[in-house]
């Protein structure tokens, strides 16, 4: 599954929280600049990334993540 393949509800959930690229960054330990390539689809994220990313947001991987089509 390619990054076209995929859409996310990253920056939706950010604005929810209040919460910028870098701290979302922080929180999952991962640099700004590869929350910011997932978030605009540039570049998937590995399974364990991404179950950190929804769990900072405190959803399932499924409500973070989105398959196209």
């Amino acid at each position: 599954m390619g990054a076209a393949d995929v859409k996310n509800r990253i920056r939706v959930l950010r604005a929810e929280k209040g919460w910028s690229q870098a701290e979302l960054a922080e929180r999952v330990h991962v640099s700004r600049n590869s929350i910011n390539a997932v978030e605009n689809g540039k570049f998937d994220p590995s399974l364990p990334l991404a179950f950190r990313i929804a769990d900072a947001f405190g959803l399932t991987v499924e409500d973070v993540f989105l398959k196209d089509g």
